[in-house]
């Protein structure tokens, strides 16, 4: 397993020093704890993510402020009071999970630009070389005064082109498939 060099940085900035027993804290050899160790134990929970509200800066959302949500969402308004209640609640925890995320102390580490493979080798076997485009260069021919490149014309499998378009219809028209349809309120 391998981690991505901000990431190991960011793991040495920490106090990692809690995931490690009480021996390993003592010795004098300072050692550093593989990604198993960091991880063996979780330092939160969902349900601390999750924590009932509590009186610090908790800004009331009110049943104006939800109904404007819903309008700009193009969402339903709510249809009973218990309704409406339920949905201010699950906003707040809502709420309160985005800020506990943006809490966590994110300098030093570099930003993801995509889901993929970042290392040096993920990126090496992603990248698209000359030698991968030969098979599609060797298809042009250079036209003209000035060289354009021009996809040379392919010979067509005619086998692929003698297929049974309607035989799969279950209601024809001569050489036309027939589409039912209707319009509400028409019939």
């Amino acid at each position: 397993m391998s981690l991505r060099p901000s990431c190991c940085h960011q793991l040495r900035r920490t106090n990692i020093l809690h995931c490690l027993p009480q021996t390993a804290r003592l010795s004098t050899q300072r050692t550093i704890p593989t990604p198993d160790e960091i991880l063996a134990k979780p330092s939160w929970s969902m349900r601390s993510l999750h924590a009932p509200p509590t009186s610090e800066t908790t800004e009331p959302i009110t049943t104006k402020q939800i109904h404007h949500l819903l309008r700009l969402a193009a969402l339903p308004l709510p249809r009973t009071p218990a309704e409406e209640t339920s949905l201010i609640n699950t906003l707040q925890s809502q709420l309160r999970f985005v800020r506990t995320i943006q809490r966590v102390d994110t300098r030093g580490v570099e930003p993801l630009r995509a889901i993929r493979d970042e290392t040096a080798e993920g990126v090496r076997e992603n990248t698209v070389t000359l030698a991968d485009m030969r098979a599609l260069l060797d298809q042009e021919q250079l036209v003209g005064h000035y060289k354009r490149p021009r996809r040379v014309k392919s010979k067509i499998d005619e086998d692929a082109e003698k297929w049974d378009v309607l035989g799969t219809a279950s209601r024809r028209a001569g050489k036309y498939f027939v589409v039912d349809s209707s319009k509400k309120g028409l019939e």
